[in-house]
């Protein structure tokens, strides 16, 4: 039996947030990483998402981003280290407040967006954000895009790290994601997306957009919480993975 965390990026709305998809995809999930309020969320969305979570028995990651509510944290920003160590270690001290104050426990970071992929490649930042985590909880989880700089420098500090895969995005042929401007960067056939995740889970190997097959570690798999048909999606994994013997867990 293989065994991956499922995750899902969630509480990315604002005041009037009232659960809707939110509650159902918690029913097929292993963790969630629920926005901070620089990219998405604020704070009554915040506090209602990691209640949700806690009821739903998912575990809770900050998902910290860019201060670009417009560009939903998806546009390239230029920042130092140490602006990067800060606005990181800020968010995650606000989400874990309200952790704290329902009696739950952050258990890992996972950097939303731009910041995600700037880290994938650039040492010094995936170092900073890394010293941020373990500053804040030694103890936290470090997810990262498999194989990155982020992964290495979580593990380079001491942090355990969860190398995370994509079912709904193309690969590069040096493990990266294609970016979004790129025509072919998303997957939205179904069965192509399930595919992909279940070879990247069986095999740990993907195929990159140019057909090449590159190795790669999954720990936990993303689904897009914005998505159409996340929802969907996330239900079809499950259906798909009983069949392929793959148990949705935390390691």
């Amino acid at each position: 039996m293989y065994k991956v965390d499922l995750n899902c990026d969630l509480g990315e709305s604002f005041g009037n947030y009232t659960l809707g998809n939110d509650k159902e995809i918690m029913r097929y999930i292993s963790s969630a990483n629920i926005a901070c309020g620089f990219h998405a969320g604020d704070p009554a969305t915040m506090n209602k998402t990691v209640k949700l979570a806690i009821e739903s028995g998912v575990s809770i990651g900050a998902h910290p981003g860019f201060p670009d509510l417009q560009g939903f944290g998806r546009r390239n920003m230029s920042i130092t280290p140490r602006e990067a160590y800060e606005m990181v270690l800020y968010q995650i001290g606000a989400l874990g407040a309200f952790v704290k104050a329902q009696g739950g426990t952050l258990h890992h970071v996972k950097p939303h967006g731009a910041l995600y992929n700037m880290t994938a490649v650039d040492e010094n930042l995936a170092t900073a954000i890394a010293e941020a985590v373990y500053h804040f909880d030694p103890q936290l989880i470090l997810y990262g895009l498999a194989g990155s700089s982020l992964i290495y420098a979580g593990e380079k500090i001491g942090l355990a790290t969860a190398s995370e895969v994509f079912a709904d995005r193309t690969y590069q042929n040096d493990g990266t994601l294609t970016p979004r401007s790129n025509p072919n960067a998303l997957i939205s056939n179904t069965g192509t997306a399930i595919s992909q995740v279940v070879k990247m889970v069986k095999e740990q190997k993907v195929t990159s957009i140019d057909g090449k097959n590159i190795s790669i570690k999954a720990d936990t798999i993303c689904i897009h919480g914005d998505g159409a048909q996340a929802l969907q999606f996330a239900k079809k994994i499950h259906e798909v993975f009983a069949i392929e013997k793959i148990s949705i867990a935390l390691e």
